[in-house]
């Protein structure tokens, strides 16, 4: 099919660009490699096509809309720079950034392309401009050149250039086509992944977008709109994450292959259904359990299978009791890491427990009870390290719902504070260096039972200082703080020697504490909370809680810097203390900034940052596939050479 006709479809809507999530990822030197390809008739690969039904329901008032509509699944990236430069405009709907098409030349007398830049092309006549040609024809140059002595000579070879640049409209590309009543998404999402097997992986929410954006264009608008208003909120969720709460809310299943029949309009209404849920269940676990960012929200794939309870249950969460219910098979499912693991069968499992009876919350409990045998809490189980560990967001919680008071202040730390100094941040009790300098572990000095939460103000105040020497002040200065932390108050055990003896006392304790809350949670004796306000109606900053792998302030501050610098490129951000998971999910190495599916989404290798890390976590990290940086040049060096290649 000629690339001008590809282009015209796209114009028509009988072929759709769908917005995968990747959205556009190539860069300048990826856009000029495929013209001058392109220019020279070098091969530059076939495309894929799905055709699938469309659902006209919304768009019947338009005219010319095809029942079908042709999706581009494999060439995306070659057909937007295509369209952009051709057209001179981004196509419709559009995710990236148009200047990385834009401002296209071509010399005439080296047959070469660049994008513009007026100390070389200001006042240079060879420079031609590749989107005027391909809009107004190659009339307007020669009438120029024509004009100009020093090309007038040379213009039968200028007008053989230019004519092949604008004839690359005209060059046939092979398309195959997948077709077929019989292909659902996930029949070609395993089609797509096979023929593209070295390159970029489709997952089965992208496909399913697509298919939906075919017949309502706006729907990815739309439901960024949400996502946005969730992250100024200060939780940051992912649009697959959002996709499948709609799906169970509409379906009743996890799979996004059941999606395939589901009518626009019931689409539209599963999307505002879940936004309203969604918005009761973070008010509630923020109200009630304290957990008010997503950094400590624990097990979110367990929100689709919420939401379908609340669709369900006439957009309510039942009376106190059942509701609280509900809470406790939330913290269970985030503690045993419940999705996890194969998320699709799991909430599929889940969804059936939930269906058709009296009591859908008890079979929820039944079900962990029947796979972990025990909800009871131990000490042990608070032997995780790092913020990585599952048990982190129930000590954040801890500190909430028991009302853990500020060490210097006194105040509760059980509400939002104000101020630049008093959200709470992660302390060490035994401070790192400390405990380095007589020889214990990387794990044993990140112990979850080594940490707890205080207000930046306070959390400086104490700084590096042994509990030896400071516990004793704040005992005087606020008796009752200590142990409102769950700090063994035997004095010998705050002693370094004793360290050990440390954090086995204090595990148990935290443990006393979660099962208390947790048996008065699931039997509805919880005292109820004053519901102040919609935590959705503030805005926040983005919560930088510092991590295990992030030494102090200055480096926090150096990775602030390198993430602004990051997004100034048009590229996005870092992932702050991602976890790197064992064959068990247990987290086995936190990495300070990371992106997983490359600083390209999906088109370059997973990259990680490590400052300062021990070379344990160098390997561990360098196994799970990563290409890590140790310093904030070096990495940045990766980004203009080998992303950008100088163009930045």
């Amino acid at each position: 099919m000629k690339i001008s006709t590809i282009l015209d479809q796209i114009d028509m809507g009988s072929m759709a660009l769908p917005e995968f999530q990747r959205g556009y990822v190539w860069n300048r030197t990826q856009v000029r490699e495929l013209m001058n390809s392109l220019y020279r008739r070098f091969p530059v690969g076939s495309l894929l096509v799905w055709e699938t039904k469309r659902d006209n329901t919304i768009a019947r008032n338009q005219e010319n809309v095809a029942e079908n509509v042709k999706m581009l699944l494999d060439g995306q990236q070659r057909m937007t720079s295509l369209y952009g430069i051709i057209r001179g405009k981004a196509p419709l709907f559009f995710d990236g950034d148009p200047w990385v098409f834009k401002d296209l030349y071509f010399n005439v007398e080296e047959e070469n392309f660049e994008f513009y830049g007026p100390m070389k092309m200001d006042g240079n006549s060879s420079w031609v401009d590749v989107t005027e040609l391909m809009i107004n024809g190659i009339e307007p140059f020669i009438t120029k050149f024509s004009a100009d002595p020093e090309k007038s000579s040379q213009l039968g070879l200028y007008i053989k250039r230019l004519n092949q640049i604008h004839q690359i409209q005209e060059i046939n590309l092979h398309v195959d086509e997948i077709t077929g009543e019989d292909k659902d998404t996930d029949t070609v999402v395993e089609i797509f992944n096979k023929v593209n097997s070295g390159g970029t992986k489709l997952s089965k929410g992208d496909l399913a977008l697509a298919k939906i954006c075919g017949s309502w264009p706006q729907a990815r608008s739309e439901l960024r709109s949400r996502l946005k208003k969730w992250k100024n909120a200060g939780f940051d969720f992912k649009m697959d994450w959002y996709l499948r709460c709609i799906n169970a809310i509409v379906t009743g299943e996890a799979k996004f292959q059941y999606l395939d029949e589901v009518s626009t309009k019931k689409f539209q209404e599963g999307l505002e259904t879940a936004e309203k849920a969604v918005d009761k269940l973070i008010n509630t676990i923020s109200s009630r359990l304290g957990l008010d960012h997503d950094r400590v929200l624990g097990s979110v794939y367990s929100f689709p299978l919420m939401c379908r309870y609340i669709a369900d249950n006439g957009m309510s969460l039942g009376d106190h009791r059942q509701r609280d219910q509900l809470l406790y098979w939330y913290i269970h499912s985030m503690l045993w890491g419940r999705y996890a693991g194969s998320t699709e069968s799991t909430l599929d499992k889940d969804l059936d427990l939930i269906e058709d009876t009296d009591q859908p919350i008890e079979n929820l409990i039944q079900e962990l009870r029947q796979n972990r045998g025990d909800l009871k809490l131990y000490g042990s189980d608070f032997r995780g390290w790092s913020r990585g560990a599952r048990f982190y967001p129930m000590l954040y919680m801890l500190t909430r719902v028991w009302h853990a008071k500020d060490w210097d202040s006194g105040d509760e730390l059980s509400h939002h504070l104000l101020g630049n100094l008093s959200g709470l941040q992660l302390h060490h009790i035994f401070p790192k260096a400390y405990l380095y300098d007589s020889d214990y572990g990387r794990r044993e000095v990140n112990a979850l039972a080594n940490m707890t939460f205080l207000t930046q103000e306070t959390n400086l105040q104490i700084s590096d200082r042994p509990p030896v020497e400071y516990f004793p002040e704040i005992e005087e200065k606020h008796p009752g703080a200590l142990a409102s932390h769950w700090i063994p108050m035997d004095e010998n055990l705050w002693r370094k020697e004793n360290f050990k003896k440390f954090l086995v006392a204090r595990q148990e304790l935290l443990a006393n504490a979660a099962n208390k809350f947790l048996d008065e949670l699931k039997h509805g004796r919880v005292k109820e909370t004053v519901f102040i306000k919609d935590v959705l109606s503030e805005n926040k900053e983005p919560l930088y809680t510092r991590v295990d792998s992030i030494a102090d302030q200055e480096e926090e501050q150096l990775l602030k810097d390198l993430q602004s610098w990051v997004t100034e490129q048009n590229l996005p951000e870092g992932e702050w203390g991602y976890e790197v998971l064992d064959e068990n999910e247990e987290p086995e190495a936190i990495i300070d900034l990371a992106w997983p599916d490359g600083v390209q989404k999906y088109l370059t290798h997973p990259v990680a940052l490590l400052i300062d890390e021990d070379e344990e976590t160098k390997k561990i990290v360098n196994r799970a596939g990563y290409r890590y940086f140790t310093s904030v040049d070096e990495f940045k060096q990766y980004i203009l050479k080998e992303i950008l290649n100088g163009t930045a």
